[in-house]
């Protein structure tokens, strides 16, 4: 069995609506709410066959103190509470999270129904602390204008790679094949502060063209821009990537606009140093432009276990040292 076999979908391809649902679990039901983690896929099956071709589907994630509580087994190597980050102006804040849903599909009323009936399994086991229901937008562009993602990678190999554990091999025991790691941010966006920029100095901030979505030439691109602080390399060079799924969401009563951040890694710390670039910046104070426009109001990290894993751990303890299923 492949590492993308065992995975839950977390390689799913970009859907046009989704919804990201964070919830925490209330004290002394951690059984019960692990017992509900098992019926996910069922119900997900069960309102996705009948429209297949909007491709529903459920990612789940376990945070750190939640894994304590729920599971026998260690910690995955990589899952640790989110670490805040304090820049000269900008702060990445930890917020609370042991679950998080990540709904995708090709229509609303899909991921709207499995958000329900979600919920309406874990009644009384937990508590939503966060609800953001996402869109797509004109051509794949967020609220700022530009285009979203494009660095993510697209090839089954090169995702594969980014996000799965073991996909390369590196996990001697398979215990956590085709496992992930997801970081979330939800981001307000200034966009009165945003729109008072010409479209030239708004490139400049993102580093590339609005139109075109090509990225600026190294000679004319800042090196506080967006695009160049995101840039990860290895010390021979290679480019190291994750699998973004990033989505628009407002409100037009109220105006409330943003962009909700979902990056999957296999390595959490890929993720991590884009985050410390961006908030702390490569050279102190030299901060991601965008950040003066766009403020993080949460932050999690989640462990995405393969998806046999939530419908029985105990197969997966059993090939933990020092453990039994």
């Amino acid at each position: 069995m492949t590492p993308q076999d065992r995975a839950q979908d977390v390689l799913a391809p970009p859907a046009k609506a989704a919804i990201f649902l964070t919830v925490t679990i209330r004290p002394g039901k951690e059984r019960e709410a692990r017992d509900a983690l098992a019926d996910v896929a069922g119900i997900t099956r069960a309102i996705g066959f009948r429209i297949p071709e909007a491709a529903l589907s459920c990612v789940v994630g376990i945070g750190a103190e939640a894994w304590d509580r729920l599971y026998a087994a260690p910690r995955p190597d990589g899952l640790h509470p989110f670490r805040p980050l304090a820049g000269e102006k900008h702060v990445a804040v930890s917020t609370p999270g042991d679950l998080l849903f990540h709904l995708r599909a090709g229509r609303p009323d899909l991921c709207f129904e499995l958000g329900r009936q979600l919920m309406v399994r874990l009644e009384g086991l937990v508590d939503a602390v966060d609800e953001v229901h996402g869109f797509r937008y004109w051509d794949e562009r967020d609220l700022l204008g530009f285009v979203d993602g494009t660095e993510s990678p697209t090839l089954a190999a090169e995702s594969g790679l980014a996000a799965l554990v073991g996909f390369d091999g590196a996990d001697p025991d398979e215990t956590y094949v085709g496992a992930s790691y997801v970081i979330v941010q939800k981001y307000l966006h200034d966009l009165d502060a945003w729109e008072r920029l010409s479209v030239e100095e708004q490139e400049l901030v993102v580093g590339r063209r609005k139109l075109s979505d090509i990225e600026l030439p190294d000679s004319v691109k800042p090196d506080d821009s967006h695009v160049a602080l995101n840039t990860i390399t290895d010390p021979d060079g290679t480019e190291r990537a994750i699998v973004r799924d990033n989505m628009p969401f407002g409100a037009v009563g109220t105006g409330e606009f943003g962009t909700y951040f979902i990056g999957y890694a296999a390595d959490p710390g890929v993720t991590e140093e884009m985050l410390r670039n961006m908030f702390l910046g490569r050279t102190p104070g030299r901060h991601d432009r965008i950040l003066d426009f766009s403020t993080a109001v949460t932050g999690c990290l989640f462990f995405v276990p393969p998806a046999a894993f939530l419908e029985d751990p105990d197969p997966f303890l059993a090939r933990t040292p020092g453990l039994s299923g």
